[in-house]
C-alpha cells in the first residue's frame, strides 16, 4: 500500500544537460517499489510549491535508499534540482502498475526501449529482469535522446549489469543518428527473433515502437507519461483513452502508469 512520508535527501547528482537524478532516503517506498511504479514528490514542508510532480522508481537499493531522474523543465523540477543533501522532501508512493514481468519462452529476447527521461524507469527493471527470470534470458537495451549529454551519463549504469545499450540521438552526436524506433529495425530485423518489448518515453515515440510491434506480433508494455496532481485517481487529469476491446479513457495514475501497448488509443 502507498504512504505518505517527509523524506531525506541524500545526494543530488547535475549529470548534465538538464537532467538530475535525487538518492533519497525513503525505507517503505524503497521496500516496496517496483520497476515502473511511481512516486510523487514536492520540495519542502510549506505549500509552494502546491502540487507534487509524478516521478517514476529510477532504483531502489536495499538499504533503504531510492533514487528518481528528472530534467529541469518547469518550476517545480527547477525547485528539486535546487535541493542539497539533507533537505526534506515530501513523498507518496509507489503508486500505480508496474511492468508485468514472467517467464519467457524459450528463444524469446526481452527489449527495454526508452526515449529521452523514459530512459528513467528502465534500469530498475533491466536489474530486475537479472534478478527474476532465468540465466541466459536475452536482453537487449535501446535507448534515444536529443543528444549525447543527455544519455552518456547514465550509460555506465547499464554496463555495470553487464549490458551495452544500442543508441540512437536526434543529433547524431552518439550512436545511431536518428530515432530509437529505428534501432529496433537495425537491431532485431523486419522478423527476426521473438522478441517481449518494455517501452517508455514521448508519445510519438512510444506510438511508432508500439506500431512495429504489432506489426510482427510482439508483446509490447508500455509505461505513460502523464501531468497529474494528486497520484490516487482523484484530479483526472491524467486521462488516456483506449483502443480495441478496451475503448474507454483510463487513468495513467491508477489503471498504469503501465500497459499493453494495443490496450491504448495512439491516436
Amino acid at each position: 500500500m502507498p504512504g505518505q512520508y517527509l523524506a531525506t535527501i541524500e545526494s543530488n547528482e547535475d549529470l548534465g544537460a538538464g537532467v538530475c537524478r535525487l538518492t533519497i532516503l525513503a525505507p517503505e517506498i524503497a521496500a516496496a517499489g517496483r520497476p515502473g511504479q511511481f512516486v510523487m514528490l514536492r520540495s519542502g514542508r510549506g505549500l509552494d510549491p502546491l502540487l507534487s510532480r509524478p516521478f517514476s522508481l529510477h532504483q531502489t537499493m536495499a538499504d533503504g535508499r531510492m533514487q528518481v531522474l528528472f530534467k529541469v523543465l518547469g518550476e517545480g523540477t527547477r525547485r528539486l534540482a535546487a535541493l542539497a543533501a539533507g533537505a526534506s522532501v515530501a513523498i507518496v508512493g509507489p503508486l500505480g502498475r508496474g511492468f508485468a514481468l514472467t517467464p519467457p519462452p524459450t528463444g524469446t529476447r526481452l527489449g527495454l526501449i526508452g526515449g529521452g527521461i523514459g530512459v528513467a524507469p528502465l534500469l530498475f527493471l533491466a536489474r530486475e529482469i537479472q534478478r527474476l527470470l532465468p540465466d541466459g534470458t536475452a536482453l537487449d537495451v535501446l535507448l534515444g535522446a536529443r543528444s549525447k549529454a543527455e544519455l552518456a551519463p547514465l550509460l555506465a549504469d547499464f554496463r555495470a549489469l553487464g549490458l551495452e545499450p544500442a543508441v540512437a540521438t536526434d543529433d547524431g552526436s552518439l550512436g545511431h543518428h536518428g530515432l530509437v524506433p529505428e534501432l529496433i529495425d537495425q537491431q532485431w530485423g523486419q522478423e527476426g527473433s521473438h522478441c517481449r518489448v518494455f517501452c517508455c518515453g514521448p508519445w510519438p515515440m512510444m506510438a511508432a515502437v508500439a506500431s512495429r510491434c504489432r506489426e510482427r506480433g510482439w508483446a509490447c508494455q508500455v509505461s505513460l507519461e502523464a501531468m497529474m496532481a494528486c497520484g490516487f485517481s482523484a484530479c483526472l487529469g491524467c486521462a488516456v483513452a483506449g483502443s480495441g476491446k478496451r475503448e474507454r479513457y483510463f487513468h495513467v495514475c491508477k489503471d498504469g502508469p503501465v500497459f499493453q501497448a494495443e490496450d491504448v488509443n495512439w491516436g
